[in-house]
């Protein structure tokens, strides 16, 4: 038994004088209430209790112990308390794509500050892959399709893609309007620090994914790279419809074979543990679960 379960059976014995009646309330064996005073007197080198054929009494020792047990069990209770209780505080750092927080998180931040007002947030913004443990970081929003993970999963949605090319590329090299037009064109070759090798065009055709490895006169590994690639005119790109809504306003991005179903994009929320989750962690989850609920990302 551990010192401080030691400490609440003696704390027992005391007030109810007797072994077996603190055996009774804390639903132990009375053996097992035994061995925790003897383990006591054991570690202390003192005697705690005088015992009788009819009653247990402390000695001025064991009074002096049960004042201090006393003490430090209901100081533990009293912390204990506090930190359930209490609105949740600190440093609060998600790592998070910049634009798919600036359209989705950051418009909707003012309630979860108001009501968390103690929480101060640290949005971080990569493409990169991110050592969560090693970095801090306590949450992690994530696009795309993930590698097996130790980490926390909690799906969030899917967002919608588009396939883009230039005014400038499509008056060089033509509009594809099949898919079997896209063997005559060019790519942005976009790969991450997870995947070496370029992620293709995909497309969904009779319920099947059709995927096409095209050519690609520039490679990127940053989303912003990869549109402005493609505005220069180097070549067709696949992104999330919500970042490039302005582009395609504006006629910077053209939308290529519409009548084509183009794969949805999941969205992940990973965190390190599900046992050791912090109370400004938690409170987050639980608001951006229920903030994706509320506005389904496919709607954007």
């Amino acid at each position: 038994m551990d010192k401080l379960n030691a400490m609440s059976v003696f704390i027992h014995v005391v007030e109810q004088r007797s072994f077996t009646k603190a055996a009774q309330l804390l639903n132990l064996p009375r053996s097992t209430i035994t061995d925790a005073i003897k383990q006591l007197e054991a570690q202390l080198n003192t005697r705690l209790l005088f015992r009788t054929t009819r009653q247990v009494n402390p000695t001025d020792e064991g009074n002096l112990y049960y004042q201090r047990c006393k003490y430090i069990l209901s100081y533990i209770d009293e912390s204990d308390h506090d930190f359930l209780h209490a609105k949740p505080q600190g440093t609060l750092k998600i790592e998070v794509h910049g634009i798919f927080a600036a359209h989705f998180i950051i418009p909707k931040l003012h309630a979860f500050l108001t009501e968390y007002p103690q929480i101060q947030l640290q949005l971080t913004e990569s493409d990169r892959y991110v050592d969560v443990i090693k970095e801090g970081i306590d949450c992690v929003i994530r696009i795309g399709y993930l590698n097996d993970s130790e980490l926390v999963v909690r799906h969030l949605g899917h967002i919608q893609q588009v396939t883009l090319a230039s005014p400038k590329y499509l008056e060089k090299y033509g509009t594809p309007n099949t898919l079997n037009d896209l063997k005559q064109h060019f790519m942005i070759g976009f790969y991450s620090t997870a995947r070496q090798k370029p992620l293709p065009l995909e497309f969904i055709v009779n319920q099947q994914l059709e995927t096409y490895d095209l050519t690609s006169m520039i490679q990127v590994n940053g989303a912003h790279s990869y549109s402005s690639a493609a505005a220069e005119g180097f070549g067709i790109i696949q992104v999330p419809r919500y970042g490039h809504l302005k582009d395609i306003e504006s006629g910077e991005l053209c939308p290529l074979l519409t009548e084509y179903q183009v794969p949805s994009l999941p969205v992940s929320l990973l965190y390190p543990s599900k046992t050791l989750v912090s109370p400004r962690q938690r409170v987050f989850i639980d608001w951006i679960v229920q903030l994706f609920e509320q506005y389904p990302l496919d709607n954007d």
